[in-house]
């Protein structure tokens, strides 16, 4: 799956997409300033500044990465809700979607905890609103599945459940993946619904 895209959407990757993606192992397992753009290049096979002609610089890969991330959660959260009308279904498949992503991007996840802050101001603005966006998705589900439940305690349990399904990239695992994201899966409803 490439940088730019969340479970449920499957290309052939670009040459851009195949870059990015080796941008973003390089940053997740050695720190965005320990990679420079020639680290890139000879990783992805092309010289430093050949990159150039796709992106303008790390921090545009870095935009590059996080930002359709972000946007794809939060899109990709509303179509599973308005797949389903019930909340509990809705809720299911929020899980099943964030668990999803979880295992499958466990490098764009490092790299949000640990390099968010190196994006320039209106990338991470649009990121964060995205964010922001899609924890509330979250929260409109579960005060509706629970209607005692107000609004701020429903964000504190969201934000713990993406801090269960967030720490893939921590994980070490000899466990079957679909093993794993049963016990994530079951983790996650069991904190959301307190």
């Amino acid at each position: 799956m490439s940088a730019g895209t969340v479970p449920g959407k499957s290309s052939r990757p670009s040459r851009k997409e195949q870059i990015l993606e080796i941008a973003l192992e390089l940053f997740a397992t050695r720190g965005y300033h320990g990679v420079g753009m020639d680290d890139i290049g000879t990783a992805a096979g092309v010289t430093g500044p050949a990159l150039y002609h796709h992106f303008a610089g790390k921090e545009a890969m870095l935009s590059a990465a996080l930002i359709p991330v972000s946007e794809g959660l939060r899109d990709g959260g509303r179509a599973r809700l308005d797949a389903h009308t019930e909340p509990a279904d809705q809720l299911a498949a929020l899980v099943e979607f964030h668990v999803a992503f979880a295992l499958e991007r466990p490098a764009v996840i490092r790299i949000h905890f640990g390099e968010l802050d190196r994006l320039p101001d209106e990338s991470r603005r649009i990121v964060r609103k995205s964010q922001r966006e899609y924890v509330e998705q979250w929260v409109d589900v579960l005060t509706r599945l629970q209607p005692g439940l107000d609004a701020d305690t429903a964000r504190v349990r969201a934000q713990a459940a993406f801090g269960l399904m967030n720490s893939t990239p921590f994980l070490r695992s000899q466990l079957p993946r679909e093993q794993v994201a049963g016990v994530l899966r079951d983790m996650v409803h069991r904190a959301l619904r307190g």
